[in-house]
C-alpha cells in the first residue's frame, strides 16, 4: 500500500524567484504557477494510492501556511487532484517533517530538500525532486537512500510502477 507524502514549496508549487508577479513572497503570491504537470501529477498518485493515503507536508512559517491554503484554493487544487483539504500537516521546522510522517506511517515521500528527506528514516521510499545542486553538494551523504527525480511525470511513472 501506498501512503505518500509530498512537499509543497518546490515541488507542487514554483520556487519563489526576484519577479514579484510570481513569487509566492509577493503581493501576487496566487499567481505563483504550480511545478509543471504537478497538479495533474498529484491527482494520477492520488487516484492509484487513494484520497486516504496522500498528504501535503510543508515546512513554512504562519503567514506561509495561510498563502499556501489561499493558492491551493485559488487554483482548485482539492477539486482538481482529489487531495482531502484535512490532508494538509504543516510544521515549523525541517526535521519536525519526520514524525509527521512516522504519524501518518508514509511509504513514500517527495521532497526537493535533500536535508529534509535525511530526517525521513521511517520512510522506506524517498524521492528529491528536481534539486539544486549546492543543496545536493552539502548532503551528498544521503544520495544513496534516495531516488533522484526531475519531473512529474518520472515520479509518476516511479510510484505507480508495479
Amino acid at each position: 500500500m501506498l501512503r505518500i507524502g509530498v512537499d509543497v514549496g518546490g515541488v507542487l508549487i514554483e520556487p519563489s524567484d526576484d519577479d514579484e508577479d510570481t513569487s509566492f513572497f509577493g503581493p501576487n503570491f496566487l499567481h505563483t504557477p504550480a511545478v509543471p504537470g504537478a497538479l495533474d501529477g498529484l491527482a494520477a498518485l492520488i487516484r492509484t494510492a487513494d484520497p486516504d493515503n496522500v498528504f501535503l507536508v510543508s515546512k513554512c512559517g504562519e503567514s506561509t501556511e495561510e498563502r499556501t491554503r489561499q493558492w491551493l484554493s485559488h487554483h482548485d487544487a482539492f477539486r482538481r487532484t482529489g487531495l482531502r483539504p484535512e490532508h494538509l500537516r504543516f510544521c515549523r521546522t525541517r526535521p519536525a517533517k519526520a514524525p509527521i510522517a512516522r504519524d501518518l506511517a508514509l511509504t513514500h515521500f517527495v521532497d526537493d530538500k535533500l536535508e529534509v528527506l535525511s530526517y525521513l528514516t521511517s520512510v522506506p521510499h524517498r524521492y528529491l525532486f528536481r534539486p539544486r545542486e549546492p543543496e545536493v553538494a552539502a548532503h551528498a551523504g544521503q544520495l544513496p537512500a534516495v531516488r533522484r527525480v526531475e519531473s512529474w511525470p518520472e515520479l509518476v511513472a516511479a510510484l505507480t510502477a508495479g
